[in-house]
């Protein structure tokens, strides 16, 4: 049994949505599931005056926060992000630059990595944001598991072959051949993430 942590920000809850699908693929598979969301970095009153940021903000307080021990624990990972100008949202990029520690100490690489996210318009930066995603990965010597077109359900949800995207308007519920595709996404990586986890156990008891 392979163990999945799903790190993901959300504003109003679309991306959410697919860390939640993502999460629950990969449990069927036969993972544990950790789902935790990265600090909010934003002032209150910006998001006070946004009310689908508020209820947002308000729903998911039951989620944990992401730490570093949330990656040191898993065998794979999946991050997801909005676009912001073609890049991961502050909030995500503020997380990922405070595992500097885990990665020093080879702590990231070997596991199975996998990004999702979306933006709010068909050509809005997603495959940008997945691809800055990846970079991060190659840098951890993480293996990178795509989900290509690996399943019909990719082809219903638009295709993207570098990990589960949506185009959404932010507030509205995700289409379900969008979350069928994130929920194959988490099997895949599931699947992978147990393949590697195996092939480092048994390396450490032959070189143990």
């Amino acid at each position: 049994m392979a163990r999945i942590s799903v790190i993901y920000y959300s504003a109003t809850g679309s991306t959410f949505q697919l860390a939640e699908a993502i999460a629950e693929g990969a449990r069927s598979a036969g993972s544990e599931v950790r789902l935790r969301k990265v600090t909010e970095t934003a002032p209150a009153e910006a998001i006070a005056a946004n009310p689908a940021w508020q209820q947002h903000t308000d729903a998911t307080n039951h989620i944990p926060v992401a730490s570093p021990d949330d990656l040191e624990w898993a065998d794979g990972f999946v991050f997801g992000t909005p676009t912001r100008f073609g890049l991961p949202a502050g909030q995500m990029k503020q997380f990922i630059d405070g595992l500097g520690g885990l990665w020093a100490q080879g702590k990231l690489q070997d596991k199975a990595a996998g990004a999702f996210g979306g933006a709010g318009n068909l050509h809005g930066g997603q495959e940008a944001t997945l691809l800055a995603l990846q970079n991060m990965f190659y840098h951890w010597g993480a293996i990178i598991i795509p989900v290509g077109y690996t399943d019909p359900a990719q082809y219903k949800a638009g295709g993207n072959p570098y990990g589960v995207s949506f185009t959404h308007v932010r507030g509205e519920q995700q289409p379900e051949t969008t979350l069928a595709a994130a929920r194959h996404q988490g099997k895949r990586i599931a699947k992978f993430a147990a393949i590697l986890a195996e092939s480092r156990n048994n390396m450490a008891a032959t070189t143990g």
